[in-house]
């Protein structure tokens, strides 16, 4: 007989989790739209933001496919896939809720503190990723010039300013329940990759003497 040969199977990685809680996102959005209407600026500048940033992720890996190499690369078992739809898909789209039951007219000023926060850090992070990606397709080690010189978790700081611009636009306290929520989990990944970071790469002290983590000239 003949020996078979069995084909691996490929793990489903967190990148596939987060993806689909992506798509889970817009539903939730869409949604509300349909359950609570849209009355105000309020519901659509919040479903155009939202929903455009989701579609922008799952983009992001078709123009750059490299990139699914490269992050959330981790196995994703049955309970951490399930975490992630959660998290990630549902309790992302908590800010959406408030923003389709806030029956308040959205202020001029609301619009133009979210505004340039959701753009600026909408650009921050997309700069700061693309900027690592091809660093690290040309060789590079440690990343620590252009966008990433002065803050070393640069692409954490223009995420943590885009999901607060979908606080503000929802007009409630709750709504930054997110934001506080993504703010701890940065903090336990950046002193996590901090650590992994000293060991790996011998010029990473002088880097940390020259930059703050992720608020600049702060922390």
């Amino acid at each position: 007989m003949e020996p078979t040969t069995e084909t691996a199977k490929t793990p489903v990685t967190q990148l596939t989790a987060i993806n689909l809680a992506k798509v889970l996102t817009i539903l939730c959005l869409l949604g509300f739209a349909l359950v609570y209407g849209i009355h105000d600026h309020r519901q659509t500048l919040y479903l155009c933001l939202h929903v455009s940033y989701c579609l922008w992720w799952l983009l992001e890996q078709w123009l750059f496919p490299q990139r699914r190499q490269q992050v959330f690369t981790e196995p994703a078992d049955i309970p951490s896939f399930v975490g992630i739809l959660g998290f990630v898909g549902i309790f992302y789209a908590l800010p959406g809720y408030f923003a389709f039951t806030n029956p308040q007219p959205i202020a001029d000023l609301t619009i133009a503190i979210a505004l340039p926060l959701y753009i600026f850090g909408s650009l921050i992070n997309t700069s700061a990723d693309i900027q690592k990606m091809t660093a690290k397709d040309m060789g590079a080690k440690l990343v620590q010039d252009g966008i990433w010189r002065s803050v070393r978790h640069i692409n954490y700081l223009g995420d943590l300013m885009r999901y607060t611009s979908f606080s503000i636009i929802a007009g409630s306290l709750w709504a930054f329940l997110l934001p506080m929520m993504i703010v701890g989990l940065y903090f336990q990944r950046i002193i996590e990759k901090e650590k992994s970071m000293a060991t790996k790469y011998r010029d990473f002290a002088n880097y940390q003497a020259q930059s703050t983590r992720l608020l600049p000239w702060i922390w």
